[in-house]
């Protein structure tokens, strides 16, 4: 098929999913309001999570029948839906939540972002964010807590209540440490220190860190590489123009340590932590680096419609299908 017919197939397919699947979830997120019984919220939020597990199951089923792109997944380690889980990753385009959909849908718990609070507003999706208990952040400029000081730390108090619901919830909460899409311009604005990332933001996650303690097993460092060079659009994904996305996920044991200082007022444990974070990062740019030199050879090639037979081998030896 033409690019635009796979495309506009594509994304039909995915709004009669999100349809379907949207009118149950919201039923059950107001009897979670309107029944304020703990052990009844509870089940209720395994009911709306279990409707989101099967909506992404049927959007990975519909891009990887109808566009043909590999997800070329590498996990260290064995995951577990019973278990927390922080996951980082780098973000240079709308593709990587697909990505990440392909990696961890029903084999973590369905995943958390922090988003803006414009995005309660968008028809249907906001809604469908709320009965997720979707934690929205208001973000600040340094303009405004110039002028407004009472609200600076009011961004990190919600990031507190929402890891509050979580509590004794299995949860995969998602954290862009960048905070934004990477793109040329802001990597020279920022002028980083880093090849392929922006500058990190250590704030978020260490109040995650702290507000889910032991409960969290493990943090998963998620690298995305598009090994045809520029990060592509969402479209060129759903009109079946992605070759390959590869996905590196590498499982970080944490210090006890990193749970239990005060970010927010602890000068010392605060520089610590950034350290930590910044060295986390500095691996992370150099594993992109090596990953771009592994695919040299494919990304040479990104204008013939056949991939080289060698990385054919090695893709379906790696690739997880998904659900």
């Amino acid at each position: 098929m033409p690019h635009w017919l796979t495309g506009t197939l594509t994304c039909l397919i995915i709004l009669f999913n999100t349809l379907i699947g949207i009118g149950p979830m919201l039923v059950v997120g107001l009897l979670k309001v309107a029944i304020p019984l703990r052990g009844f919220q509870r089940h209720c939020s395994r009911i709306v999570m279990w409707i989101a597990e099967t909506w992404a199951a049927g959007v990975n089923a519909t891009i990887n029948r109808m566009t043909g792109t590999q997800w070329d997944i590498r996990c260290e380690g064995v995951l577990a839906p019973q278990h927390s889980y922080l996951v980082i990753s780098n973000h240079q385009s709308w593709v990587d939540i697909p990505a990440l959909l392909q990696a961890f849908n029903r084999k973590t718990p369905y995943f958390k972002f922090f988003l803006k609070r414009e995005l309660v507003w968008i028809p249907f999706l906001g809604l469908a964010f709320w009965a997720l208990d979707y934690p929205f952040m208001k973000r600040y400029s340094k303009a405004h807590l110039a002028r407004f000081p009472e609200d600076q730390g009011k961004d990190l108090e919600i990031t507190r209540r929402a890891c509050r619901k979580f509590n004794k919830l299995p949860v995969t909460i998602v954290n862009y440490l960048e905070g934004t899409r990477l793109t040329p311009a802001k990597h020279r604005a920022q002028n980083s220190p880093y090849r392929h990332l922006l500058k990190p933001k250590s704030g978020g996650v260490a109040f995650v860190m702290a507000a889910l303690g032991e409960q969290m097993r493990s943090l998963l460092d998620v690298t995305i590489v598009y090994p045809q060079g520029k990060p592509p659009g969402f479209w060129a994904l759903l009109s079946g123009r992605v070759d390959r996305v590869v996905i590196d996920i590498r499982q970080v044991e944490l210090a006890p340590e990193l749970f239990a200082g005060d970010y927010q007022n602890d000068v010392q444990f605060r520089n610590r932590f950034q350290k930590w974070v910044n060295d986390l990062w500095q691996t992370k740019d150099e594993r992109i680096e090596q990953l771009h030199a592994e695919l040299l050879p494919y990304s040479s090639k990104t204008n013939q419609t056949q991939m080289p037979a060698a990385i054919n081998q090695e893709s379906d030896a790696r690739t997880t299908s998904g659900d």
